[in-house]
């Protein structure tokens, strides 16, 4: 009687090349680094978006000065983006600022430093734009600055735009 798991067991030998093929191609997808979103903010008083890339397609409507926008297709002239709420349209490329600006889903608060005992600083309502000092959350709280420039944290969870 043979040993199951002998070294020179033939059965272990033959490998199943379908199988092969998937774990290799598995183990490639695992080894791809993982993009981050990348965010813009509008840069004009207004900016008009379009369904598709050209100026002479629909308008879909405006979007105002500081508004986050995530970057989908860049193609230089014509950024298609995805707004808050999921929807996906083309602005021209001219429109979009580096600045990273987020915007607030849940009405929440500014507060002092990175916790919920520090000191309020200000209330904020849903869909206020606020300008990120720090992209990099702590304890699930980023650093933001309000347009009349209170700077405090707010809580990640409360906003859109960051990640």
């Amino acid at each position: 009687m043979k040993l199951l798991f002998s070294k020179f067991n033939p059965f272990l030998l033959r490998l199943n090349p379908s199988l092969v093929l998937l774990s290799l191609g598995f183990s490639l997808c695992l080894s791809v680094p993982v993009q981050a979103a990348d965010f813009r903010s509008i840069l004009p008083a207004k900016a008009i978006a379009y369904d598709a890339p050209s100026a002479e397609s629909t308008k879909a409507y405006i979007m105002t000065q500081g508004y986050p926008v995530e970057v989908i297709v860049n193609l230089g002239a014509w950024v298609k983006v995805r707004d808050q709420r999921g929807g996906l349209n083309w602005l021209q490329g001219k429109d979009l600022d580096a600045k990273r600006t987020v915007i607030v889903t849940n009405n929440t608060e500014i507060k002092a430093a990175e916790n919920a005992e520090s000191a309020l600083l200000a209330s904020v309502e849903k869909d206020v734009v606020l300008e990120v000092l720090s992209p990099s959350i702590n304890q699930g709280w980023v650093k933001v600055k309000h347009r009349d420039g209170i700077i405090g944290y707010i809580q990640s969870s409360a906003i859109w735009g960051l990640f």
